[in-house]
């Protein structure tokens, strides 16, 4: 095939790039060596060296050990941005562990579904969750139940013998192991189980992939090593020094885990956690830490540009923010970068693909990034196949699904082979995204496969519509889904946030006719609701689903 997209590749990209044949925990293991004393974690007034960091994992590695876990034995990380979560996950990696990240913020049956469908048998979890996981565990294999503290146990980590409240918030509960007393107990002992980065599998990712059936896909190391480096070579046009990345997308979640975790980390760059999005918090940490880059997904940037104390906030630091997981408004980039010191790019992947495919150039101009995801990263292939059969490959402009293929993508989901089959066709991973590539190769997403609605019979993709709605003054956040009207099959709904000072200014009428000035009748919503707030996933995502 054609790769349309090199005929205007960034500056200082490599086309193709010979990757480590490494795990993850070696990645880390190197960066430890070579950068020993720089940072790489902060954490309110704590920090982590390289060494430190290292040295902790390998200690729990050790502990792991000591409870019988070996290597393909599932370990559950019910954590939120912690410094825990990377000494566990690379720790538990280094036995050759299978790390199962969970949401910290599930319920009883979405937590005893992943636990019995991975077959964890250990979980380390905040002592606040583990009434949830005492109510799961009966229900599901665990045997280890590991428990530590929220808040930031930098000081207790690295100097255990002073510890003593933790134990105590976790007496009721008699089973359960201390992850500080484990540390305390287990010093490092340079044992390292042999992994495989190719055949080994190092992450169990739940995702409800291209059907919206939870399910998990199976990351090897060398999957998710290779990412972080497809990632970090897409950045390096930053400039050469060390960057300071903002953690506060859920590390449990494969964007913030790559673009946040393994890619900083794989580089011997700072990690700054931040363990849940609040937006004062985040311009607070950003002007503390000079942060220069920031992945975060489009809520997060419309809740920072829409923030009454932006303004109070020196952000002119951040060299370059990336947008994923869901559209970037084209409003939005034009409002908020200029807030910062260097560029707003939106950026693709999905939970099959570890999961970064596609990103816009960070030099590259503005009138080829606006709507934009932008192209493959190295060693990528992406195509546009027929919508109704997936076998035909369409020309340039036209509408189909997306595959993509790539050293990236997961070898299979997790006991599903029917789903595996029917994503994964020669190589190809299907990503149920309808889009189009231009002439010069870049890629844009028209709207989700199973989002797409049928108005008398014509076409409609909610993108489009939430668009233009974003362009309207008054909107801070907007989502389109089709309800179903006796006359024309599906008619459009709009759900709107609006900004402070809007409400009850603006009626559903004014929306309606500003759309129909702008696009097609059939498109415009004949349905319009305000809501204080949209609802949105762990990640920031507005949920299309939880509307419908």
């Amino acid at each position: 095939m054609t790769k349309t997209w090199l005929r205007k590749w960034p500056n200082n990209v490599p086309h193709t790039i010979a990757y480590p044949n490494l795990s993850l925990p070696e990645l880390l293991a190197n960066a430890a060596e070579k950068y020993s004393q720089n940072t790489a974690l902060l954490s309110s007034n704590s920090k982590l060296t390289y060494r430190e960091l290292d040295s902790l994992c390998d200690r729990f590695a050790a502990s792991l050990l000591s409870l019988n876990v070996k290597k393909g034995d599932r370990v559950a990380l019910l954590l939120p941005n912690i410094p825990q979560f990377l000494i566990c996950y690379f720790g538990a990696m280094r036995v050759g562990a299978i790390v199962v990240p969970c949401n910290p913020f599930h319920k009883e049956r979405e937590l005893e579904f992943q636990l019995s469908d991975s077959g964890a048998e250990t979980v380390v979890t905040l002592d606040t969750s583990l009434g949830l996981v005492t109510s799961v565990k009966k229900k599901t294999g665990l045997r280890n139940v590991i428990a530590t503290a929220l808040p930031d146990d930098l000081e207790h980590l690295t100097k255990a013998q002073k510890d003593g409240a933790e134990r105590r918030n976790a007496s009721q509960y008699s089973d359960t192991i201390r992850l500080l007393d484990l540390l305390r107990e287990h010093r490092e002992t340079g044992l390292r189980t042999e992994i495989d980065p190719k055949r080994d599998t190092a992450l169990l990712q739940y995702t409800g992939g291209t059907t919206g059936v939870p399910k998990a896909a199976v990351l090897s190391h060398r999957n998710l090593a290779v990412n972080a480096v497809q990632f970090g070579s897409w950045l390096m046009v930053t400039g050469d020094e060390r960057e300071i990345v903002l953690a506060v997308l859920p590390l449990f979640h494969i964007f913030g885990m790559t673009a946040a975790m393994n890619m900083p980390i794989s580089r011997g760059e700072t990690v700054v956690l931040i363990p849940r999005f609040e937006p004062l918090e985040v311009l607070q940490a950003i002007e503390k830490n000079a942060v220069t880059f920031f992945p975060g997904v489009p809520t997060m940037f419309i809740a920072l540009m829409n923030h009454d104390r932006l303004a109070e906030f020196n952000l002119k630091g951040v060299r370059l923010c990336v947008s994923g997981g869901a559209p970037l408004p084209i409003e939005v980039i034009r409002e908020f970068e200029p807030f910062i010191g260097g560029k707003l790019v939106e950026g693709y992947g999905l939970t099959e693909a570890s999961p970064v495919t596609h990103c816009n150039p960070v030099d590259g101009p503005e009138k080829i990034r606006a709507g934009s995801i932008g192209v493959p990263l190295p060693d990528t292939e992406a195509r546009i196949v027929d919508i109704e059969t997936g076998e035909r490959e369409l020309p340039l402009n036209e509408v189909g699904e997306l595959v993509v293929r790539g050293p990236q993508i997961m070898s299979e989901y997790w006991n599903h082979p029917e789903e595996t089959q029917a994503t994964l066709r020669d190589g190809w991973l299907y990503t149920g995204d309808i889009a189009k590539m231009d002439e010069d190769g870049y890629f844009y997403i028209i709207d989700r496969k199973k989002d797409m609605l049928n108005v008398s019979g014509l076409k409609v993709w909610p993108k489009e519509i939430e668009e233009i709605l974003y362009e309207h003054p008054a909107v801070k956040e907007a989502a389109v889904v089709g309800v179903s009207d006796p006359y024309r099959g599906e008619t459009v709904k709009a759900y709107l946030a609006l900004k402070d000072g809007f409400k009850e200014r603006v009626s559903a009428d004014e929306i309606i006719q500003f759309c129909r000035e702008r696009i097609a009748a059939y498109k415009a919503p004949t349905l319009v609701e305000f809501l204080c707030e949209l609802p949105k996933s762990s990640t920031g995502k507005i949920l299309r689903r939880t509307l419908r």
